[in-house]
């Protein structure tokens, strides 16, 4: 299923959680924290601004991205969860 996201949003698949810490231990999927980053699948057109422009947004697609822990809409499509957000809950791009 293709999903075509309506003016400044985005949809984002979240990163894989990390199972083992630096030192080498397992860490058990009930202690393990949701990761707040992932890599934006889709995005809007744009927002529309006060004066009725639209303003593209930053994000692109295939950005990975660091986002605000409870911004974002759950949905499963296709057995994938994906999330659903706002431009504005982007903290930032991750630059590889």
């Amino acid at each position: 299923m293709k999903l075509r996201p309506l003016y400044d949003q985005i949809i984002v698949k979240r990163m894989d959680q990390e199972t083992k810490t630096a030192s080498g231990i397992v860490i058990p999927d009930a202690a393990a924290e949701r990761p707040d980053q992932g890599e934006v699948l889709a995005v809007g057109d744009g927002r529309i601004m006060q004066d009725g422009n639209l303003r593209p947004l930053i994000v692109k697609v295939g950005d990975q991205v660091i986002f605000k822990k409870y911004a974002s809409q759950n949905v499963k499509i296709d057995g994938k969860e994906l999330l659903v957000m706002n431009e504005s809950d982007v903290v930032c791009i991750v630059n590889k």
